[in-house]
């Protein structure tokens, strides 16, 4: 039987982790929670470790096994992987380069009730979770990508779908990683606002990113990570400074602030080539 302990809003508690991805330890005593109803960012540069936070979500990587070490997802320290799925809904960087390129957008969203890269004919869709996709779709206004194939739409009509991929099947956790990288400005924006239409219907976001300017004023959790150490961790405003940011990034930064958006900018730029 699984072991479980009270639930009690927690979506994710990592305590003291160990984890390698091959040979390289990612991480080594780890500690990370992440509470329903707090929207969080965790922000890093490449190496941080951050993808590998994603798999530990998705069950792809598993932390060496200790004593003092848990992982548990909703309260649970073992759990089914399809069943955690269904409560979480995940859109990687890596999935949207990984995906099968002659699936059509419709099947691209039904892939989501069996968290498969494409839809096979041993799956059974029922007329419900038909309609459900179809609504999912117009709702984030991709429903004239029904039968494009995937190969064939821009990067920001990619990435609608497999949001709605993630989105069909109601749950209650977004995690976002890099939501809006290599789109135009007008995408940019349009994603963004999905974001946060999707927090204001209490969906728990957690968002993984380098890219400041994709942290919306919703956010009030920051986690700086930086080669497998957590940095900081704490409200946006007191760990967003210019100096916190510098150290993560090994570069001088000057920091932009408007409407609780900010944004990153040389702290050098007064200087001469």
């Amino acid at each position: 039987m699984p072991s479980t302990s009270p639930y009690e809003g927690r979506i994710l508690e990592i305590t003291n982790a160990t984890v390698y991805r091959g040979d390289t330890c990612v991480f080594d005593g780890l500690s990370f929670v992440l509470d329903e109803d707090r929207h969080t960012a965790i922000l890093g540069p490449n190496g941080a470790g951050k993808s590998t936070i994603l798999k530990l979500l998705a069950g792809e990587v598993h932390p060496v096994p200790k004593e003092d070490s848990t992982v548990r997802l909703f309260g649970e320290d073992r759990w089914n992987v399809w069943e955690v799925r269904k409560r979480l809904g995940i859109v990687s960087h890596d999935l949207q380069h990984q995906y099968m390129e002659q699936v059509s957008g419709l099947k691209v969203v039904l892939s989501g009730y069996y968290a498969s890269i494409g839809t096979y004919g041993h799956q059974d869709f029922t007329y419900a979770q038909i309609v459900r996709a179809h609504t999912v779709m117009d709702d984030l206004g991709i429903g004239f990508l029904t039968d494009r194939r995937y190969a064939d739409m821009s990067a920001g009509e990619q990435r609608r779908c497999l949001l709605a991929r993630a989105l069909v099947h109601g749950p209650s956790v977004l995690v976002l990683d890099e939501p809006t990288g290599g789109l135009d400005l007008t995408a940019t924006f349009h994603y963004l606002d999905l974001m946060r239409t999707y927090m204001r219907k209490r969906r728990t976001i957690l968002l993984v990113t380098h890219h400041i300017h994709e942290i919306p004023p919703e956010i009030k959790r920051v986690v700086l990570l930086k080669k497998g150490k957590i940095l900081r961790d704490g409200e946006k405003g007191a760990v967003l400074t210019e100096a916190h940011l510098s150290e993560l990034f090994d570069c001088p930064v000057a920091l932009a602030e408007a409407h609780g958006w900010y944004q990153a900018l040389p702290g050098n730029s007064g200087s001469q080539l």
